[in-house]
C-alpha cells in the first residue's frame, strides 16, 4: 500500500526523522489558513500517488496566504498521471544548500533491505542509476545481523559526503529510516530530497512510503490510512469481494486460477496482439461462488468486450468452476460477454460436459491457452 506525502512523513516524525512542519487542506479555504498557522512562505504541495508532481505543476511556491490559496484552487483537481489531486499538503518552505537522496527497499534479488545513498538528489534516481552509476553508495543489511552504525559509516563513506556535521545528522537519519522500515513492515522508504539547509541541518523533504498490504493486519493505525478513491472502483469492489484483481487499459477480461497462470494469460493475450483488461486469480481453490464473485467484479468495467477463462484443475476442480460459470449467467446478466473457457486438470472432462450440455451460445470453449487466448481477442474485436 502506497501513502501520500503527508502520511510518510507522519510516520517518518514517529520514528524521528525530521521533517518541515506542515498541514493537510482538502479546499483552498484551507489552504489559506494553513498558510496563516504556518506563516509564510509556504508550498503548496498535490497528494497523488505517483511522481512528477512538480513536472506536472503539482508543487508551487506561495509568499503569502492569499497566493496559497490561488495555487490550491490550480491544483485542487489536476490530473496527475491519472491521479486526481483532492488533497493538498501545505509544508513550511525550506531554503536549501544541498540536495541528498537517501532510500531503504527490499531487494527481492537478496533477499535483504537495501540502502542507496547519492549526493545526486532531487531527481529520479533512475537517472543517476544510468547516468552517473558511481555516484549512488548500496548496502544491503543481512536481516539475520540487523541493522549496525558501522553500515551508515561505510554509505555515508562511499556515498561521498565529508562535512562532519552533516555526517552525524545523515547517520542517525539512516539508522531511523531502518527503524520505520522494519516498524512498518515497509517494502520502500525514500527521502528525495534530503536536504541541507545553509544553517546544516539535514532533513527530509519529501516521502515515498510504501507497506506491505500482507502485513497491514498488524498495523490497524497504517490501515486507515488507506485512501480508498486512489485506486479504480473496480479494485474497490475486488477487495469487498475477496478478489485478487488489477485493472488494466485493454478489453478482454481475464480471469484464471492461480497467480502465475493469471500473469502468464496475460502474456499470451498480448502476444496474439489483444489487450488484457485486468488480471484477476480465482486462486489455488476456487469454487462456484469465487467464480460468480470474480466475473462481478470483472464485468464491472465498462472496456470489457469479451472474457477468457483460463483454468488448469490442481486443487481447483474445473467441473466447480464450469458450474460457478453457469451460475454466474444465471445471476448477471452476462448476455453482451462472450466467454471463452479452456479447462486443464483435476476435472477438466466434467468441467466441458457441464458446459456442453448446458448449451449456452456465450460460451466458447477451447483447447488450449493459445487458442483461447485468440478467439477471446478475436471476440473483443
Amino acid at each position: 500500500m502506497d501513502l501520500y506525502e503527508y502520511q510518510g512523513k507522519e510516520l517518518f516524525r514517529r520514528f524521528g526523522i525530521p521533517v518541515s512542519e506542515g498541514r493537510l487542506a482538502t479546499s483552498p479555504r484551507e489552504a489559506h489558513d494553513a498558510a496563516v498557522d504556518l506563516g509564510t512562505p509556504v508550498v503548496v504541495k498535490a497528494q497523488v500517488l505517483t511522481g512528477g508532481r512538480g513536472k506536472a505543476g503539482g508543487i508551487k511556491l506561495a509568499a503569502t496566504p492569499a497566493e496559497a490559496e490561488h495555487h490550491a484552487r490550480e491544483i485542487l483537481g489536476m490530473d496527475i498521471r491519472g491521479h486526481v489531486v483532492r488533497r493538498l499538503w501545505i509544508e513550511r518552505a525550506s531554503d536549501i544548500e544541498r540536495e541528498y537522496y537517501l532510500s531503504v527497499t527490499f531487494d527481492r534479488g537478496e533477499k535483504k533491505a537495501l540502502f542507496m545513498l547519492t549526493t545526486e538528489g532531487g531527481v529520479d534516481i533512475e537517472e543517476v542509476a544510468v547516468d552517473r552509476p558511481e555516484a549512488l553508495a548500496r548496502l544491503h543489511v543481512d536481516p539475520l545481523e540487523g541493522f549496525q552504525p558501522y553500515q551508515a559509516r561505510r554509505l555515508i563513506y562511499e556515498a561521498g559526503i565529508s562535512d562532519p556535521g552533516e555526517q552525524k545528522q545523515i547517520m542517525q537519519i539512516v539508522e531511523k529510516l531502518y527503524s520505520a522500515f522494519v516498524g512498518c513492515d515497509a517494502m520502500l522508504c525514500e527521502i528525495n530530497p534530503l536536504i541541507v539547509t545553509p544553517a546544516g541541518e539535514v532533513r527530509a523533504l519529501d516521502s515515498k512510503f510504501t507497506v506491505d498490504d500482507n502485513a497491514l493486519f498488524k498495523h490497524p493505525d497504517i490501515a486507515d490510512m488507506r485512501d480508498p478513491e486512489a485506486v479504480p472502483s473496480e479494485e474497490r469492489f475486488a477487495r469487498e469481494k475477496g478478489v485478487t484483481y488489477v485493472k488494466l487499459d485493454g478489453d478482454v477480461g481475464v480471469l484464471g486460477n492461480g497467480a502465475g497462470l493469471s500473469m502468464s494469460t496475460v502474456d499470451v493475450v498480448n502476444f496474439v496482439g489483444g489487450r488484457p483488461a485486468n488480471f484477476c486469480d480465482l486462486g489455488g481453490g476456487g469454487d462456484a461462488e469465487g467464480v460468480v464473485d470474480a466475473l462481478e467484479v470483472i464485468t464491472r468495467d465498462p472496456q470489457v468486450r469479451s472474457i477468457f477463462f483460463n483454468i488448469f484443475g490442481g486443487i481447483t476442480r474445473c467441473d466447480e468452476v464450469a458450474r460457478g460459470i453457469l451460475e454466474a449467467l444465471d445471476r448477471l446478466d452476462m448476455s453482451r460477454y462472450p466467454i471463452v473457457v479452456r479447462l486443464d486438470g483435476t476435472n477438466a472432462a466434467e468441467g466441458r460436459a457441464i458446459l456442453a450440455e448446458a448449451g449456452n451460445a456465450n460460451i466458447h470453449p477451447e483447447a488450449t491457452m493459445l487458442d483461447g487466448a485468440r478467439r477471446a481477442v478475436e471476440l473483443a474485436a
